[in-house]
């Protein structure tokens, strides 16, 4: 009984080697992450393709001359948008204010914000 359990063992590990073997032997490829976006993520992805790398405006705004004829403009695809000022370069903390579309503000620090339409992506 012994031996005929140890037959089947071993005949079944032969066959997994072989069929792992084998899956080694065909080359596999991923296909495009485009062609499998769907949704929010693959107008993100053509986005980056057109060049723009920063479709949601996330990444940090240098500030400009920030006068009220001439205030940093914010865009936004919505009404009002959370903006937080660093006032001083070395400074620790951040001064956050709401920006409404159509109403420029000004921050504690003295620079102006005026919100501007952006398209959405």
């Amino acid at each position: 009984m012994a031996s005929l359990c140890r037959r089947i063992v071993t005949s079944t590990a032969r066959n997994h080697v072989l069929s792992t073997s084998y899956r080694m032997a065909s080359k596999v490829t991923m296909g495009d992450p485009l062609e499998h976006a769907t949704g929010l993520e693959k107008r993100e992805l053509l986005a980056k393709v057109a060049g723009n790398d920063n479709p949601f405006d996330i990444k940090v705004i240098k500030r400009g001359p920030g006068s009220k004829a001439q205030p940093n403009e914010i865009p936004s695809a919505f009404d009002a948008r959370l903006v937080g000022c660093v006032c001083e370069e070395e400074s620790t903390s951040i001064n956050w204010m709401w920006l409404h579309k159509g109403e420029p503000k000004r921050c504690e620090c003295g620079h102006w914000f005026n919100l501007v339409h952006k398209a959405p992506v």
